[in-house]
């Protein structure tokens, strides 16, 4: 699992590569808390090329969403694929969160 934290001035993107499982879980708890400092701001998660999530990995991004909303920010979540988009619909996240195409 590798994340690219990027600041473009306008929003923080976040590119997710590889695969968020129960392994790589720890190492992205830490870059999630890189991310929380900018939770006032609107966060982008570009997953295009994240293969996979676990529910290790969809807790990480509940905890992230819930900080940003708390500080007045916004997570939006671009690029995900069939799969992570039937996962995103059946526990509900799809709902929760801004997904773009």
């Amino acid at each position: 699992m590798n994340v690219t934290i990027t600041d473009n001035g306008t929003n923080i993107v976040a590119t997710l590569e590889g695969r968020l499982d129960t392994v790589s879980a720890a190492k992205f708890e830490q870059d999630v808390k890189n991310l929380k400092e900018y939770a006032d701001r609107e966060i982008i998660l570009n997953c295009e090329k994240l293969e996979y999530i676990s529910s290790s990995g969809l807790r990480q991004f509940l905890s992230l969403h819930k900080e940003t909303n708390a500080k007045g920010g916004k997570i939006i979540i671009e690029h995900i694929n069939d799969e992570l988009r039937n996962v995103f619909t059946i526990t509900g996240f799809y709902a929760l969160f801004n997904i773009r195409a």
